[in-house]
């Protein structure tokens, strides 16, 4: 999202360094009341029911109680984290949407021509968004390679499409910010001076309105990949103790190659 750390960077906002995740998971992740679900492409690798019983590649694999123990852990914590990573991926992207909408009609306005290029654009990234993570009722779904880098949610064709949005001349930019005059008595040095005030006044209002709503998306984003670390050190115990686990590793994490 380098359009967006370029408007607030011209806001002169505190941002912080990017936060990144080193955790993510290779197979699709189905979640509800009654099992979870390691789906690739459609097929079922394997499912937990009720957090105790496992079937792999559609076989009962009876545990002896220490991993019965370790399977529950797991269990339990992904029916804790996912509905809570899914709700934070809405939130994150209602409020980059928010912000985005925020400046570019405090710049130009929503009567602008570029305005509703950027609407469909937006609107393109939170459907993008949706697809990575779902719920349906009591259902939970995280794709494949969605936790890693939220910055990849949009890919390089939705990017284009809001860098265009939001590109214009330099003079059409400067006539529709605030009323300033394309012609007349002010000068280029006037209406950038003009345009700086602006730009501090609306960094002044997002970093009060939007900063602490941000700022707690990313305490809950740390504990999430915390949680996922943890889950991951869990799951890689499983596999060692259980062949039919072997070859099915769920959650990533550090510099883990991407799945083939």
């Amino acid at each position: 999202m380098r359009w967006l750390f370029v408007l607030l960077g011209l806001m002169a906002l505190p941002v912080q360094a990017a936060f990144k995740c080193e955790a993510d998971l290779q197979y699709g992740l189905a979640v509800n009341d009654r099992y979870i679900r390691v789906i690739n492409k459609s097929r079922t690798l394997y499912q937990i029911n009720q957090s105790k019983q496992l079937i792999v590649r559609g076989e009962w694999i009876e545990l002896p109680a220490e991993q019965q123990e370790k399977l529950q852990e797991l269990a339990n914590g992904l029916h804790y984290a996912v509905p809570k990573v899914i709700l934070l991926a809405s939130e994150g992207v209602d409020l980059a949407i928010g912000a985005v909408d925020h400046v570019y009609v405090g710049l130009v306005g929503s009567d602008h021509e570029s305005y509703e290029r950027l609407q469909k654009a937006l609107w393109r990234v939170k459907q993008k968004v949706k697809t990575k993570f779902i719920r349906a009722s009591d259902n939970y779904y995280i794709g494949p390679r969605s936790l890693e880098n939220v910055d990849e949610l949009m890919d390089a064709q939705l990017e284009s499409e809001i860098e265009e949005a939001l590109t214009t001349s330099v003079g059409g930019i400067l006539s529709a910010i605030g009323g300033l005059p394309a012609q007349g008595d002010a000068t280029l040095e006037k209406r950038m001076e003009m345009l700086s005030a602006k730009l501090e006044n609306m960094g002044a209002e997002i970093e009060k309105h939007i900063a602490p709503q941000a700022n707690t998306l990313r305490l809950k984003a740390e504990w999430f990949c915390n949680e996922i670390k943890r889950l991951d050190g869990v799951e890689e115990e499983l596999r060692r103790s259980i062949p039919a686990l072997a070859p099915y590793d769920l959650i990533v994490t550090g510099d883990a190659k991407p799945l083939k």
